[in-house]
């Protein structure tokens, strides 16, 4: 392990502080593999200073007026987009990702701090007058207090905005645990928020792996867990933390499928379905990993390997069409998943396994991969490759292929390419999947929206950002209340619950 990089610190009450801990992993380009700096693995002790300094600031924080909060948050995006060349050179350097997604990267969380700063009118409550004789109801959202996330390593400046933000404005405090992966761009987003205003201890980061986020799961200061990443880490968060009293909402796993009709304008289709299966190297909950090519459709393959070999792979910083995986053990598994794809039968119509990078040649590349003739018993279909490989898969009609999605257990995204109106009304209305494009291959909404994934990509009733997330990190607080003048205070008894 290399001891002339830089160690990545923790945020604990407002301060960054070097860890104690024994345990550091390497941050590693993924381009190159070259040691960019040091990650360490937090103690328990730091943990839980995390969590002490975020509950001794709640007391204050949470009385702090909604204008204040909404205005650091104002400063907050003019920050962000001040530093946004920075923030994606970081990105693109310990992720893999080309610049010019680390930058939709970080626009698509700057998006949600923009609706953070519109708090005033979000976390409203209600109010009804003489509900009964002189007695009025209302409701108040009031914060939770101490919620912590868990973000992935594939979205390392939008997920972490995703959760922080929304739950400081709505008046709690956050501990936030990223990817030990690539958190040196979440680490300068954490800056800039304290740069902005946030106050000491009303944002903590702790870093670690699995012992850290079972320590957020079990602590009793922890209110609200929010998590982003795989269904096996997702279930085990999600039922541990529920187990604890805690709110959690987990998004997890994903195999998206989009159906193709051959009434679609075939070439916007086409570049839409390659873009949307390839780009981030397939790192993307929402990537379209499967398409189901129905009717006369299913001609159109031979156009779409064209176009997925024409795609550019490269290092990030050279803005390709596509970068690397993120490490050599994602390389290892997406190339054995696609070994097994063969092995089982399915047609290798474009094969990534062989690129190659001149200067590049220890970079985790691996190009465009299609198969066809997918079948739903095949471990590339079953199983989430998380790399740019695509499943092709046919259906004669339409129905069909809606039955092929409704019984895959996944329920992210999900799409359809048609020029019928009658056909994506059809879909809409027909498909089990949280989030529905027409036209649109990654339908993720924008934040005056929640994200709204289903089935088993999602544990907990609540999605993040948008309307969704306010009541997530808010407890509604209904008051009742009857006000009397002087001769009306000697009235008789009653014993009757009715205050009629």
């Amino acid at each position: 392990m290399s001891q002339s990089v830089p160690n990545i610190k923790l945020l604990i009450g407002g301060e960054f502080v070097e860890s104690q801990t024994t345990e550091w992993r390497d941050i590693v380009n993924p381009a190159t593999q070259e040691v960019l700096a040091r990650v360490p693995l937090a103690t328990a002790d730091e943990v839980n200073a995390a969590v002490a300094a975020a509950k001794e600031a709640f007391k204050t924080w949470k009385k702090t007026p909604i204008g204040t909060r909404a205005r650091i948050f104002l400063k907050y995006q003019q920050l962000i987009r001040e530093n946004m060349k920075e923030l994606a050179a970081i990105l693109t350097a310990e992720q893999g990702k080309t610049l010019a997604d680390a930058e939709g990267d970080i626009f698509r969380g700057l998006e949600v701090v923009e609706h953070a700063a519109n708090i005033g009118t979000l976390q409203m409550g209600e109010y009804a007058e003489n509900v009964a004789g002189g007695v009025d109801t209302y409701t108040v959202q009031q914060p939770l207090g101490v919620c912590a996330g868990i973000t992935p390593f594939n979205f390392p400046a939008m997920i972490p905005l995703w959760m922080f933000p929304m739950a400081i404005a709505t008046g709690n405090t956050f501990v936030l645990k990223p990817s030990e992966q690539d958190p040196m761009v979440t680490m300068r987003l954490v800056e800039l928020a304290l740069e902005a205003g946030i106050p000491k201890g009303v944002l903590n980061v702790v870093h670690g792996a699995a012992s850290v986020v079972d320590a957020i799961c079990d602590h009793p200061d922890i209110k609200a867990v929010s998590f982003v990443g795989s269904t096996k880490v997702g279930t085990h968060v999600y039922q541990r933390a529920t187990l604890s009293g805690k709110r959690a909402q987990c998004m997890m796993g994903a195999k998206n499928h989009a159906i193709v009709l051959p009434d679609a304008n075939k070439e916007q289709a086409l570049n839409q379905l390659t873009g949307a299966a390839f780009g981030a190297a397939g790192q993307r909950c929402m990537a379209l990993s499967v398409a189901v090519l129905v009717g006369e459709a299913q001609q159109w393959i031979p156009e779409l390997v064209a176009k997925a070999k024409g795609l550019k792979v490269g290092p990030g910083k050279d803005n390709p069409d596509l970068g690397p995986v993120i490490s050599c053990a994602a390389l290892d598994r997406v190339k054995s998943l696609i070994a097994r794809g063969v092995e089982e039968g399915a047609k290798l119509e474009l094969d990534g396994r062989g690129v190659k990078v001149a200067g590049f040649e220890s970079g985790n590349f691996v190009g465009p991969t299609i198969f066809s003739g997918v079948k739903p018993e095949m471990a590339i279909y079953h199983q989430e490759i998380f790399g740019p490989v695509l499943c092709l898969m046919a259906a004669d009609t339409l129905d069909e292929a809606i039955a092929i999605i409704n019984a895959n257990p996944n329920g992210n995204g999900t799409a359809v390419f048609t020029q019928s109106g009658a056909a994506a009304r059809k879909f809409q209305e027909e498909i089990d999947v949280g989030q529905v494009g027409i036209n649109v291959p990654i339908p993720v909404p924008v934040p005056l929206f929640s994200f709204t994934g289903s089935r088993a990509s999602k544990l907990g009733d609540l999605g993040p950002y948008g309307k969704q997330v306010v009541a997530f990190y808010t407890q509604t607080k209904t008051v009742t209340s009857r006000w009397f003048d002087d001769e009306a205070s000697s009235g008789k008894v009653h014993t009757t619950i009715s205050l009629r």
